[in-house]
This record gives structure tokens, C-alpha cells and sequence, in this order.
């Protein structure tokens, strides 16, 4: 059964940089794990405006942020120390667990010149047993991710296990997620086995049930639905969901299953007791001013 259509939201994260919103929505606030989710381009930016695109060093505590490309570069730097240039089909997976700041830097003018930019981001909530582990970073090459392929179809696993598939990619929590791609007419399930179940159309269209869903919009299914996706057109979609984790607090950057951890988050980033990236420390993202009600607050203004 088909719970919601979430239709994506215009947010800007960085000056010339807006992007498509997801998740969170105000009536489904996760699917699975997974409690925020941006799609950014094909950007289109002529080479002397690019670095109006960069998202400054921002802080994140108790989730992990999950960044993949269709086009492009991004570099990102973090205070463990980590520079990392992510491609397309790689996975960057960041878990800020107690504090991490990190930066995203868009440093190849000529793929921004090109329009060639485009990414998904996402971020996973923490189990509450892991939202105060140490923060940690991972990259995972294109030949770590399992890839299937049928006719018409072209699928890689980028997280978690679905299909059969699985790798090496380190999760805490039960969840899948995948990068799709059907030919015109090509017929797709979800799989099964998972309590929440999403699927975002990045490109192309889909039809569901005789009804027809098209690029922004993000089909949730519960867990005894069995829909076939049929495409109309050459479509990428990503799919997503996995088991939920009960109820979380989020503010800005900060994901926590207490909202006094996420008061604690404001104070030490405001403080400066969030160590800045070691390699991009001169400039950062200052707290937001707190006009939220006490149990919420704005929506995440950063890219991951």
C-alpha cells in the first residue's frame, strides 16, 4: 500500500545553490533510518561564481551523512583530518556520532561550467547506542558496490543489503539503498523484507497502480505493499528505507533522540568546541538564530 507522496520542497543551501528537499516533510519525518535527503542539479555555474556554491565548515552530531554523484566533483574535508574528492559512484559516509565539522568545496569549474554537478545526499539517523560514537569516515570506490544488471535494468547497491546483494559499506542500522536505472518499459518491485520502503524518481517518470509520479516526488510504501514500477521513460531512482528508530529530534545540522543533546550541540558549536576541518579552518557556518518552538526547529540548512 502507497502511505504518502512527498513532493520535494526548493531550499537553498549556499548562495547559487539550491536544491530539491525531501525529507524531512511535516507528515512522514523519516523513512527507515534515513531523515533527511536533498537532490542538488544539474548545476550550471560560470567558473568565477563557483566558489558562491561552497558549503563552509558546518558541524553534524548523531547521524551519518551519505553523499553520492551522478556528475561531478566534490571535495570534502572534516576535522579528522580527512580530504576526500568524491566522484561519481562512489559513497562518502561520514558518521558525526558525538561532533564532526566538515566542509564541502566545489573545485572543478569545469564540471560546474558543464551542468555535469548533480548529487544526492542523505542523511541516516544513529541507533540511540551509537549517537555519542566517535565520529569516522569512509570512501567506497565504485567496484566495492555490487552492480546488477537484467534487461532493462541497471542496479547498485550503495548501502545495506537488498536483492541479495551486499557489501562493505559500514551501517548501524537494518536499511537498503540503491541507485536505479530502468529503460522505457522496464518493470521493477521493491524488495521485500523491510519495514519502510521509499522511492524518489531523481529522473524520468514512473508509473504505480495506472498513476503516473515524475522527477521531486518520493513514493512510501509500508511494508506488505508489493508495487511494480513501471518506467514511461529512461528513469533514475533511488531507493531507500530500512527499519525505523523511534522518534528523532532535529535542529539545523543536529540529529539526536534527546532534545537536551541537541541544546548541548548549539552551545558547543557557538563555543567553538567543534574542532573546525584541520586543512579548511578559516571560515565556518555560524550557529543559526534559534527562532524554533522547543520541540523542533529549522530546517537543515547544510547540504550533509
Amino acid at each position: 500500500m502507497l502511505d504518502i507522496v512527498i513532493e520535494a520542497r526548493k531550499a537553498a543551501i549556499a548562495p547559487g545553490m539550491d536544491v530539491r528537499r525531501i525529507l524531512p516533510f511535516r507528515l512522514r519525518r523519516m523513512v527507515g533510518p534515513f531523515i533527511f535527503m536533498d537532490h542538488a542539479g544539474p548545476v550550471e555555474v560560470q567558473p568565477q561564481f563557483s566558489h558562491n556554491m561552497d558549503v563552509l565548515p558546518h558541524p553534524h552530531i548523531g547521524l551519518s551523512t551519505v553523499s553520492y554523484l551522478f556528475g561531478g566533483q566534490v571535495t570534502h574535508r572534516d576535522s579528522l583530518g580527512v580530504e576526500q574528492v568524491i566522484r561519481p559512484g562512489e559513497v562518502n559516509w561520514m558518521t558525526a556520532g558525538s561532533g564532526i565539522a566538515h566542509s564541502e568545496r566545489f573545485e572543478d569549474p569545469a564540471a560546474l561550467a558543464g551542468g555535469e554537478l548533480e548529487m544526492i545526499q542523505t542523511w541516516v539517523a544513529l541507533p540511540e547506542k551509537d549517537e555519542e560514537a566517535s565520529p569516522a569516515f569512509d570512501n567506497y570506490k565504485p567496484e566495492h558496490l555490487p552492480v546488477y544488471t537484467d534487461t532493462g535494468i541497471w542496479m547498485r547497491l550503495i548501502a545495506g543489503n537488498a536483492f541479495g546483494l551486499r557489501n562493505d559499506v559500514k551501517t548501524h542500522s537494518p536499511l537498503f539503498y540503491l541507485h536505479l536505472v530502468l529503460d522505457q518499459g522496464a518493470r521493477f518491485t521493491l524488495p521485500l523484507g523491510h519495514t519502510e520502503r521509499g522511492v524518489y524518481v531523481a529522473k524520468g517518470s514512473v508509473e504505480v497502480a495506472g498513476r503516473r509520479y515524475s522527477v521531486g516526488q518520493m513514493l512510501v510504501f509500508n511494508k506488505t505493499a508489493e508495487p511494480v514500477l513501471i518506467a514511461t521513460e529512461k528513469s533514475t531512482l533511488m531507493l531507500l528505507g530500512g527499519e525505523p528508530l523511534g522518534e528523532r529530534f532535529i535542529w539545523w545540522n543536529f540529529v539526536s533522540s534527546r532534545k537536551e543533546r541537541i541544546e548541548q550541540a548549539k552551545a558547543d558549536w557557538k563555543e567553538g568546541r567543534i574542532q573546525l576541518p584541520t586543512t579548511d579552518n578559516e571560515e565556518f557556518v555560524p550557529l543559526p538564530e534559534d527562532r524554533s518552538k522547543p520541540a523542533g526547529g529549522p530546517a537543515p540548512q547544510a547540504l550533509s
